[in-house]
């Protein structure tokens, strides 16, 4: 009896091993990176053939699954449009049929709370504009696909993970990443073509939190989580929830993370770096550069209202986008009301999925016409023995939208001290640097200003806009540089 049960127990194995499987990411209602050749796998009983068949062009493609079972095939994908179709995956004994399948832009999205919050909001956190968005959604319900990654977090490597397509309709939006869902929205209606998301983020996590075991080895400070909350353990997400996607075909990445390093900057730098670096290494899309924005971390207490901590990481954010090939960060320093100081999840979040729209149609879809960079700092001038100082913008060039009653400048002199600035707009086309539009600042508390700085708080709201809505980017800077 024993060995029968042996027996039994072995052919029940076999059984489990044999069977076709596939990544529930493939799943009905999904989307597909128009006009490439996108990536299909799963396992199947090692040496075994598995059929792969298109609806949109009847090709068959066969693939042979591997040693430990896995199969990989690519199928070449028509333009993006509004048509469905299905995709046909069989094995020796079973088929798999994944139906309502579209083709378009995909694009994969991660970060923490601010990337995961959904239009439904959390707790305390609504997402202004929720119910409008919600009821609106079923609008796009041919045009907008959304696969939400369930936590699984992880000490080695997965092959799966949670997560199914949602076509676009109120019954299912409320539960969609609300940034994820407004680019998606802004970006279909720009390039005129379905777009998918694949919201894989974790509230709280850390950049580490999305890095390999391998890597993290190789720093200081290893494994070691900041806090024993299961969010801030380092390469779970990576194991649990990236790696098992890390191949599906897509345009491009979206991060809304830094919160959980803040106080960390210069590490954050380097390894940011290093995390795309691996990413773009892991979805193995030869000639894609696979581009990255991201979105400034928001204004908030940071344990001290008038602390340097959340400055210094949003100042490390622009710098990696400056320094990163393909990489952009749109500012969010406009974003946050008053009532908001204590409040890590600002309810704007509509705002911010069409800045990054904004940014990925005219850095990677051609989008004429439309504005996507925001001003940042080019040169602090000096005037008058250094009473008064001048700056000069990029992405500025018809000027800001308001002349005076500009807030959130500051002015320092030898001491360091910084004390408020009064700052007003102006222009000349003669005997300046930079003909144009610039800001000028003064302040009667310095007799000799050193140093400028823009909005470079833990908490202080930024108002002053380009023409055309784009906030000036946070910044400290010298007189003279």
């Amino acid at each position: 009896m024993k060995r029968l049960f042996i027996l039994i127990a072995a052919g029940l194995v076999a059984s489990v091993m044999q069977a076709l499987t596939v990544p529930q990411i493939f799943s009905d209602n999904m989307i597909l990176q128009q006009d490439c050749d996108a990536k299909l796998w799963g396992w199947a009983e090692p040496g075994s053939s598995v059929l792969v068949r298109c609806s949109w062009n009847k090709l068959k493609r066969y693939v042979v699954a591997g040693e430990d079972g896995r199969w990989t095939a690519t199928v070449h994908t028509p333009k993006g449009g509004y048509d469905t179709y299905s995709l046909t995956i069989q094995g020796d004994s079973e088929k798999r049929e994944i139906k309502n399948v579209m083709v378009g832009e995909v694009w994969f999205c991660s970060g923490q709370s601010n990337m995961e919050m959904t239009l439904g909001g959390f707790w305390n956190c609504p997402t202004e504009g929720a119910n409008e968005a919600i009821a609106q959604s079923g609008r796009y319900r041919r045009s907008i696909r959304v696969a939400t990654v369930e936590h699984d977090g992880a000490q080695t490597p997965q092959k799966d993970v949670r997560c199914r397509w949602d076509e676009c309709m109120p019954e299912k939006a409320a539960g969609f990443s609300a940034c994820a869902y407004f680019f998606a929205r802004t970006l279909t209606d720009l390039i005129d073509v379905p777009v998918g998301v694949i919201n894989c983020s974790w509230g709280g996590s850390t950049v580490e939190g999305w890095m390999p075991e391998e890597v993290l080895r190789t720093y200081p400070d290893g494994l070691t989580p900041i806090s024993n909350y299961k969010f801030h353990e380092k390469m779970i997400m990576y194991n649990g929830m990236l790696y098992p996607l890390s191949g599906y075909t897509v345009r491009g990445f979206l991060w809304n993370q830094g919160e959980s390093n803040v106080g960390r900057e210069k590490d954050y730098i380097e390894r940011f770096k290093t995390m795309v670096g691996l990413w773009r290494q892991m979805w193995q899309q030869p000639g894609d550069p696979l581009p990255i924005y991201t979105v400034e971390i928001p204004p908030y207490w940071y344990d001290d209202v008038n602390g340097y901590g959340g400055a210094k990481l949003r100042e490390a954010q622009h710098i990696i986008a400056r320094e990163l090939d393909h990489c952009g960060c749109v500012p969010t320093t406009d974003l946050s009301y008053p009532w908001e100081v204590k409040q890590i999840h600002p309810t704007q979040k509509r705002q911010i999925g069409e800045r990054l729209a904004y940014m990925a149609a005219t850095r990677d879809y051609g989008v004429k016409g439309l504005a996507a960079e925001a001003p940042e700092i080019e040169k602090v001038q000096l005037m008058n023995g250094g009473k008064k100082a001048r700056l000069f913008f990029s992405n500025a060039q018809d000027g800001f939208d308001r002349l005076q009653d500009i807030e959130g400048f500051e002015v320092a002199g030898k001491d360091g001290q910084y004390h408020a600035a009064k700052a007003w707009a102006s222009s000349a086309w003669e005997g300046v640097e930079k003909p144009g539009c610039f800001i000028e600042v003064e302040s009667a508390d310095v007799e000799v200003i050193e140093s400028v700085q823009y909005c470079f708080r833990n908490y202080m709201p930024g108002r002053l806009h380009n023409t055309r809505g784009l906030p000036v980017v946070p910044f400290r800077k010298e007189g003279g540089n």
